[in-house]
């Protein structure tokens, strides 16, 4: 039990001294621009087709699953202005770090164990340069600033198949269903939306490379990484969904 709880307190201190020499790295030159760019590339534009699918499919079904409840109380109408709050605030950054974890963070912690158990990475560090700047600090903010763009375009996508659900029963222009959605939409939404992809982001980023970074040595570590980097990720994000609930019924 002893050697349980040291093994834990140990992790806690790796842990802790990761994510402070991410944020020394981050602002000591010299700047891996090329590599950030490419792995913007490589988690944003390839995740596009995933993420329209699921966004739109999550919009379209929000709606036909949403319009009985409303119904029922004759508020039917007020459907444009619920999905836009619902997609907007809440489903829409959360959808994106879950497809994220599943599909960014797999590839991370696969990609950097691999890395690790071919020693890339040591003769990285031999040759001269330095492989958490090269490797994680790049990753980290690619994934911090593409998680947010991504989530814009899943609340634009899913807004569009809310539409479409709608249309399907009611008679009702593209004109007017935007216009009463941006009318219910207010800063405070946006601010949340913005808020939870950031940190979304920022944590897919840093679990999936600590993962991977940390791996055991094997072909095995590869599967274990890949593994890890998912389920970790998605259990931080639902743990800090929760807490920004929390912070945003307070600030609203």
């Amino acid at each position: 039990m002893r050697n349980k709880f040291e093994n834990l307190l140990i992790e806690f201190a790796r842990i802790h001294r990761f994510n402070i020499r991410f944020f020394k790295e981050l602002f000591t030159p010299p700047y891996e621009v090329k590599e950030i760019i490419r792995q913007c590339y490589e988690i944003g534009w390839k995740s596009f087709p995933l993420i329209s699918l699921t966004g739109f499919i999550v919009g379209f079904v929000f709606t036909k699953q949403s319009r009985p409840s409303l119904e029922e109380f004759g508020a039917a109408s007020m459907l444009p202005a619920l999905i836009s709050i619902a997609i907007v605030r809440a489903l829409a950054p959360l959808v994106t770090a879950l497809i994220a974890s599943g599909k960014v963070g797999s590839q991370i912690g696969a990609e950097l164990s691999s890395m690790n158990v071919t020693e890339q990475i040591d003769a990285m560090e031999v040759s001269g340069t330095n492989p958490y700047k090269y490797l994680i600090v790049s990753r980290v903010i690619a994934t911090t600033f593409m998680i947010p763009v991504l989530t814009f375009y899943v609340a634009g996508i899913g807004l569009f198949g809310g539409y479409l659900s709608i249309i399907s029963k009611d008679q009702l222009s593209m004109l007017s269903f935007f216009t009463q959605v941006f009318e219910s939409i207010k800063f405070i939404d946006l601010f949340a939306m913005v808020f939870r992809s950031i940190v979304f982001g920022f944590t897919i980023g840093m679990v999936s490379c600590y993962v991977g970074y940390f791996s055991s040595k094997g072909t095995e570590g590869v599967g274990k990484a890949a593994n890890s980097a998912v389920v970790a990720s998605m259990f931080i994000v639902f743990i800090e969904e929760l807490l920004i609930v929390q912070i945003m019924a307070l600030l609203s």
